[in-house]
């Protein structure tokens, strides 16, 4: 019994850690966008910088009138927020943060989080359907396109370091990881991250929303609290797609000094800048030069890194 009384305190403690991290990313986009961008951006709301801002906009959409358009398949649409937003907070209690501190250990940790990961974009799909919008169902479309052509190098870049580690489980390989692997590691680091902001739609990824051509996409017909989960989940997916690349390719808790879960912390939240640096620096693609990217970039080097995996393991027995 104290075993399993010390397992769910252990994990109340990750979710409730985790369930902050995605309203600190959307908090910590708006002052970087608005510094990069030359601009104040909000500076009242909480006093010091803004730093209630999020959670005032929060507020905001929860009085919004939650509107349902007539020509929308309302139960489908009532339920895609929630299919876009809980598999990043599932994803989320198996990533460990510190030695020791993971919700859930699984055996096949990695495979459960790329199973669960490709679920969220499925709420855009549904949302797309369901709304009875044109803009809507072409961004819909448009998501759809993106999982399938970015799925495959996603999966790809993920099976090298299970490879090296020789293990599913996400604290294994942890565990396993070297500081003599970025290098070689560094070609899936680069592929995965890529392959993850796309399946996120985040910019130059973002032709399923491209507010100056479909307005806002599969999110075209929500209001209120809906769109605030929408955007919710977006910030989770960011959260998630960073922290898995740190315990992947840059080790996790490893690094000198200071505490193992605040290496972790560090390296997630300077991936999280560099989302947002990309969002800021890069202009959207167009559908063809995202498909050329995946088929004739991504994947072949995705092999070319799986390969090399093999020689490395081979030479190193």
């Amino acid at each position: 019994m104290p075993e399993v009384l010390d397992a769910a305190v252990r994990l109340l403690a990750i979710l409730a850690v985790f369930l902050v991290l995605p309203l600190v990313a959307g908090q910590m986009e708006h002052k970087a966008m608005a510094h990069m961008q030359a601009r104040l951006g909000p500076m009242y709301a909480g006093g010091f910088h803004g730093w209630a801002q999020l959670i005032a906009d929060g507020v905001k959409f929860m009085q919004k009138e939650d509107v349902i358009p007539a020509a929308a398949d309302r139960r489908v649409f009532g339920l895609a927020p929630a299919v876009a937003l809980v598999p990043y907070l599932v994803v989320m209690v198996v990533i460990p943060v510190g030695p020791g501190l993971v919700g859930v250990d699984l055996d096949a940790g990695l495979f459960f989080v790329l199973a669960v990961m490709g679920i969220g974009v499925l709420g855009s799909i549904m949302a797309g359907w369901s709304s009875g919008n044109k803009y809507s169902l072409m961004g819909g479309m448009r998501s759809a396109a993106q999982l399938m052509s970015y799925e495959l190098p996603l999966v790809l870049a993920a099976s090298s370091v299970a490879m090296a580690a020789g293990t599913l489980s996400l604290p294994g390989i942890v565990e396993a990881w070297q500081w003599w692997w970025l290098p070689w590691q560094a070609i899936g680091g680069v592929v995965f991250f890529t392959a993850g902001l796309a399946e996120l739609r985040r910019p130059p990824f973002d032709m399923p929303i491209a507010e100056s051509e479909i307005i806002m996409g599969p999110m075209t017909e929500y209001t209120g609290i809906r769109f605030a989960l929408f955007m919710l989940a977006e910030y989770a997916g960011i959260i998630v797609l960073s922290a898995l690349t740190g315990v992947l390719f840059l080790g996790g808790w490893h690094g000198p000094l200071l505490p193992g879960p605040v290496w972790m912390l560090i390296k997630v939240f300077a991936l999280v800048f560099v989302v947002i640096w990309v969002r800021v620096s890069y202009p959207r693609l167009r559908e063809d030069q995202l498909q050329k990217l995946a088929w004739a970039g991504l994947v072949p080097l995705a092999l070319v890194q799986l390969a090399l995996t093999g020689v490395v393991k081979v030479l190193t027995g």
